[in-house]
């Protein structure tokens, strides 16, 4: 038997999950050590940032210094801060790939980034002395970072609460993944044409993304449609395979997400959809060019926009086809990466966690259950003790559900295992509730109906073993209400509140930059920055004269920025004297944008009957909206704004002003900027909202409902330091019961707003009978009557209020 050692490894391979220690082993060590020798690590200094600027600008761009404007001069900073920011990441994988510790895998449809450089700076410590290089060679770090465009991968909450868990996962040194969709188009974007919204496609990836590496090579084959034939073992076990008819590749994009005060660089893998075969040159030879490129077309759609239009069965279609490739991309990829320990399955669940956020990703239920080619009860062991479901609504028209024939086309392996799960499940709900049929129905996963459908969330609660609402009355609201025949089955330990938030990073630091740096100064350090608990410590300089001076010359600032950032984009001239009074969110019926422009009439309304002496004593106000969805109340707004911004009578006492086409980058700039901010949805229906804690955490104040997080805002500072109005929760539903079987009269001063709007004051009326008839017809589904007058006195408290400027500065 031979001593000889084995042979040394002289020749390099591509490994996608990593090397391990003992396989380090195996390499040459000669070329080990001419390999460290040759990697020379990326200095931070001001100098070593110049040489990779102009090294850059010449080699990457192919530039001049002759040749180069502010947007070169971005891709030049980009590129030499994503330099040092890949040796964290490749340092930071290739510690976990040798620790091996638990993974959290974070599943999300969404993750609505914002801008990466300014916030890659600030979380590696090199604003300052990049920003004084950049000065140096001849431009403005302002204006630098100003040329970054918003990754187009989310239009919500939804997607900045992903994007601030991928942050602080990263700032807390956890070992996580996020895996979502490199959208082409992203949703749209917004432009306004007479008052109406008009979409146009986002071209967020025109140029070169610095932010993202393409993993061309690790590509993963995603199945669609075909059969499932059935045979028998040689253990006497029955196993299925899946012929597909259909299969298009997955390849992968990593985007690095470097943590604050820390090495630890963690990574969002997208997944682009690319054609099995890109060119047929057959077809095209024969002169049937469209034919020819038909597969890379429909292979591409999947990945080409965020949430398609899905009032057809073809966009039904292709919203599922997408859920499925980007879940089961995802698992193969957290599969080989957990192979790769040579672990046992029944290890799995103590290596993953995948959580599921909100119902689009809930298709990995199935999908692992599919590919761990267990025995059924051992593999839906380790399915339940893997996922974790976090839910984000309270509307039963939000519950996604698909339709079993839809289902069974696209994907018949899974639904056959959908079926299975679903009578194993309700066999196991019969013994425990012999004698309650209903209850059957109630849980099931299949809702029959013609044709049948798939409760997404009743599958996701099924299949994981921890069900999470949003914030507290939200919590408590889906165990009381749509999920309660699954708390009187699991009890109520399954089920648990995980109140939502936002990275002070993203939403202080970067967006209110001479506030962050007051903070830091009065504080004594940046501790804050991963503490905000610290923050309490403010409270001994609320009667500062001099605190409380700058902190109105900061707010001043932003309300300029902002006042500056309007008129650039409408037309329309602010005065940063004036109280901002801003809602910015999705626009949905339950959020009530219309009852603050009905307000907003009715506030004009009032104006145009005083007295000039009357109108020389009322708070100026600019009432300020945005984002999109719900067309008409955005022609509303406008047509409104139109009238009251040309009306000299009034002395600029009111200015409406609609900014289109929000998103992060917008919304750091109006955000430091309020006095107050709406968060006014109908009590009951916001699960939690996070728009409202970046407002009160830039000092501005809230006039809210009894709803979401609002709740627990309130309850941290107290009556005096907030608005609240509004009917309560659990008044809801017999408030809509009368509205639905009585005549209830609607209020009065609401009343003269609608006639008002239906004089022709603001534009043909008949534009707006929908949305009138929403109050009439439609029995006022959200209460706006109810809470109208309670809200128009919330409003005049906040006049006066904002009349004592040195009690507001305290508030």
């Amino acid at each position: 038997m031979s001593n000889t050692a084995p042979p040394r490894i002289k020749y390099h391979k591509r490994s996608l999950t990593g090397i391990t220690k003992s396989e380090q082993e195996d390499w040459d060590p000669e070329i080990l050590a001419l390999w460290e020798k040759c990697a020379v690590g990326e200095n931070i200094d001001k100098e070593s940032f110049q040489r990779s600027f102009v090294r850059h600008v010449t080699t990457t761009l192919a530039r001049s210094v002759y040749n180069i404007d502010n947007f070169s001069a971005y891709q030049a900073t980009a590129h030499s801060v994503r330099d040092r920011l890949i040796k964290r990441w490749n340092d930071t994988q290739q510690s976990h790939t040798e620790s091996d510790p638990k993974r959290v895998y974070y599943l999300s449809l969404e993750f609505l980034l914002g801008r990466s450089l300014d916030n890659a700076l600030l979380n590696l410590g090199l604003k300052d002395s990049f920003g004084d290089g950049v000065k140096d060679l001849g431009f403005r770090m302002e204006d630098v970072l100003d040329q970054e465009v918003d990754a187009a991968l989310g239009n919500g909450g939804l997607g900045r609460l992903a994007a601030c868990y991928m942050d602080s996962l990263a700032t807390l040194d956890y070992p996580a993944w996020g895996y979502g969709l490199r959208y082409t188009y992203g949703i749209f974007q917004q432009r306004l044409k007479d008052g109406y919204q008009v979409e146009f496609p986002d071209y967020w990836l025109n140029f070169d993304n610095p932010w993202e590496l393409p993993r061309l090579d690790v590509v993963v084959d995603i199945q669609f449609g075909g059969s499932v034939n059935q045979y028998t073992d040689e253990d006497g076990r029955v196993r299925h395979v899946w012929e597909s008819s259909e299969i298009i590749k997955a390849v992968a994009y990593d985007v690095p997400i470097p943590g604050y005060g820390t090495k630890n660089c963690i990574n969002i893998r997208l997944w682009s959809s690319k054609p099995k075969r890109q060119f047929d040159l057959n077809r095209f030879n024969e002169g049937q060019y469209d034919q020819a490129v038909q597969e890379q077309m429909q292979a591409e759609n999947i990945t080409a926009v965020l949430y398609p239009n899905d009032n057809h069965m073809v966009g039904k279609e292709l919203r599922l086809k997408q859920q499925y490739f980007w879940v089961a991309a995802s698992l193969h990829d957290i599969v080989r990466r957990f192979n790769k320990s040579g672990k046992p399955w029944n290890k799995f669940p103590d290596q993953v966690a995948i959580q599921l956020n909100d119902t689009h990703p809930t298709l990995a239920i199935v999908e692992l259950q599919r590919i761990l080619g267990l025995e059924w009860d051992k593999a839906w062991d380790i399915v339940t003790r893997t996922f974790a479901f976090t839910n984000h609504t309270i509307l039963p028209e939000a519950m996604e559900k698909w339709p079993v024939p839809m289902v069974a086309y696209l994907l018949p392996r899974h639904m056959q295992i959908i079926f299975d799960l679903n009578l194993f499940f309700l066999q196991d709900v019969e013994k425990k509730y012999p004698d309650d049929r209903d209850i059957l129905a109630k849980l099931s996963i299949i809702e029959e109906s013609t044709p049948q459908f798939v409760r997404m969330a009743h599958l996701a609660i099924v299949g994981s073993h921890h069900v999470n609402g949003v914030a507290a009355l939200h919590s408590n609201l889906i165990k009381t209400t749509i999920f309660k025949d699954f708390v009187k089955y699991y009890g109520s330990e399954k089920f648990g509140n995980i109140t939502n938030g936002i990275t002070p990073r993203r939403w202080l630091h970067q967006a209110n930059p001479k506030l962050g740096d007051l903070i830091t100064e009065v504080l004594g350090n940046k501790d804050w920055l991963k503490d905000l608990s610290l923050l309490k410590k403010l409270e001994s300089f609320a009667d500062n004269e001099d605190f409380k001076k700058r902190w109105a010359e900061i707010k001043h600032s932003n309300k300029i920025r902002l006042a500056k950032h309007v008129e650039a984009h409408t037309g329309i001239i602010i005065s940063p004297n004036a109280l901002f009074d801003i809602q910015v969110k999705r626009i949905h019926e339950y959020k009530r944008q219309f009852m603050n422009i009905l307000g907003v009439i009715h506030r004009y309304n009032s104006l145009k009957k005083m007295t000039s002496k009357e109108k020389s004593e009322v708070v100026k106000r600019v009432v300020i909206f945005g984002y999109y969805i719900a067309k008409l109340v955005i022609k509303l707004i406008n047509s409104v704004a139109d009238v009251i911004n040309q009306d000299k009578s009034i002395d600029d006492a009111l200015k409406v002003a609609f900014i289109p086409d929000y998103n992060v980058s917008v919304a750091e700039v109006i955000i430091p900027a309020s006095d107050i901010s709406q968060h006014i949805s109908t009590a009951g229906t916001e699960a939690s909202g996070t728009s409202n804690m970046k407002f009160v955490l830039n000092g501005g104040l809230i006039l809210g409902t009894v709803d979401g997080a609002n709740i627990e805002i309130h309850e941290e500072i107290g009556d005096d330091n907030i608005f609240m109005f509004g009917n309560l929760a659990d008044q809801v539903e017999d408030l809509r019961h009368a509205h639905r079987y009585r005549n209830v009269p609607m209020d009065p001063e609401l009343q003269e707003v609608i006639k008002d709007i239906e004089s022709g004051h603001y534009g043909d009326p008949r534009i707006f009978t929908p949305l009138m008839n929403t109050l009439t017809i439609g029995k006022d589904y959200y209460l706006i009557s109810d809470d109208f007058g309670s809200y128009l006195s919330a409003q005049n408290l906040v006049d006066e209020a904002y009349k004592d400027r040195d009690d507001w500065i305290k508030k």
